[in-house]
């Protein structure tokens, strides 16, 4: 099967949602609802890596002005390492960019070294710190990309 991004609407927020409780710890995950209300969100986007009909992961993003942010990437614990995470990155900043987007951030617990490679490997670098920000007490590291420089 051959591998495609494909945008999702609100009326995929059960499957998201399954996606984002396989990816992440249960103090981290987003329920149904909260994706669903975060999609009717103008300029809210969420864009699936799918092989064939089996989703692998999704990025979330919005977009305001000529910044976005990466709200949420999640990827099948089966998946990892696979390369679904930089393709949904690399889907999220061809998303942006015809929108006018020049930066794009995200935040990441800094405790997560695999995101935090991936996501150094693909532009991103620190620009600030969010103290106890995550369910578990963790730090959020926050990252920029520019993506006339960086990506």
């Amino acid at each position: 099967m051959s591998r495609a991004i494909v945008p999702m609407g609100a009326e995929a927020n059960v499957v998201l949602a399954a996606l984002h409780a396989d990816a992440f710890a249960e103090g981290d995950v987003w329920s149904g609802q909260a994706i669903a209300e975060l999609l009717a969100v103008p300029g809210t986007t969420a864009l699936c890596l799918c092989d064939g009909t089996n989703p692998l992961g999704f990025v979330m993003m919005r977009v305001a002005a000529d910044e976005g942010e990466i709200l949420t990437i999640a990827v099948l614990q089966g998946a990892r390492r696979s390369g679904v995470g930089r393709a949904l990155i690399k889907a999220a900043v061809k998303a942006a960019a015809p929108s006018g987007v020049e930066r794009l951030f995200l935040d990441v617990a800094e405790n997560n070294e695999a995101a935090r490679a991936l996501y150094a490997a693909t532009g991103f670098r620190e620009v600030g710190r969010r103290r106890q920000y995550y369910a578990d007490g963790a730090d959020a590291r926050v990252l920029m990309a520019s993506l006339e420089e960086d990506i």
